[in-house]
């Protein structure tokens, strides 16, 4: 019997509207990555949602076997990001493979809920001691939070500064001094960071990223990535890009 994958398709975006569901922000879910990856669980526990609540789909009417499959895919995207970041491709796939066995066991949501948070402690605890991670104060975990929220935009520390009810020259002391960077080098970081990974899994251009990431110009994008990267984009793009892959939809137009 022929199935109209268009048609499932179809039903299945009505009802997420019917119902209106909304994913999980891309910007936080990324935030949420990439302090595990610096191994801050402060951080971690700012950005940590449980799994299977707002901003997870339904990939099976069982409910156990719906928390399952997205404890599957949690547990795979952070082992990857974490060898992105410097595990070990070993050690990080171990990890992987003893927590997906462990929750092939339970036989209850509270159980594969709980063993979630425990795979997501076991990673930032290595990539903790693995990158020497220090404990930032409130001040700068909502500054980063900030620039995190604000990576598709122009993020200046005087914005920055004002949502965190301080001024520009006392967030620009406190950042340099507990970071070892500046609040703009930091920003700039984050940005070229995710602009790998739409150069890597998407066929945006260049001209098209520098807008998305927030940067005044092409050539301005072009010189600060490659000051992190040693390259261009289009030279990171050539050695680096995964083939195949669809890009994301993004809204490259500025208000």
């Amino acid at each position: 019997m022929f199935i109209n994958n268009d048609d499932n398709m179809s039903a299945h975006f009505f009802l997420h509207r019917e119902e209106r569901f909304e994913y999980a922000p891309f910007d936080r879910e990324m935030a949420f990555y990439e302090s595990i990856c610096v191994g801050d669980m402060e951080l971690v526990r700012l950005y940590a949602k449980p799994l299977f609540s707002d901003g997870c789909g339904t990939l099976s009417r069982d409910p156990v076997r719906n928390i399952k499959y997205h404890f599957v895919v949690s547990t795979a995207l952070i082992a990857r990001v974490c060898i992105g970041s410097g595990l070990s491709p070993e050690e990080s796939y171990s990890i992987s493979d003893v927590y997906i066995m462990k929750a092939d066991e339970c036989s209850t949501v509270e159980g594969v809920r709980e063993l979630h948070w425990q795979m997501i402690e076991a990673y930032t605890e290595r990539m903790h001691r693995l990158k020497g991670s220090t404990v930032f104060s409130k001040r700068i975990i909502c500054a980063m939070e900030y620039i995190s929220e604000h990576l598709h935009d122009r993020v200046c520390i005087e914005d920055a500064a004002e949502c965190l009810k301080i001024t520009p020259a006392y967030l620009s002391r406190l950042f340099r001094t507990e970071t070892g960077v500046t609040f703009t080098e930091y920003v700039h970081r984050r940005k070229i960071e995710e602009a790998t990974g739409l150069l890597r899994y998407s066929e945006y251009s260049d001209l098209e990223i520098s807008s998305i990431m927030g940067f005044s110009s092409q050539s301005y994008f072009i010189k600060i990535f490659k000051k992190f990267t040693g390259m261009t984009p289009s030279e990171y793009k050539k050695k680096y890009r995964i083939p195949d892959m669809k890009p994301p939809v993004w809204n490259t137009e500025k208000k």
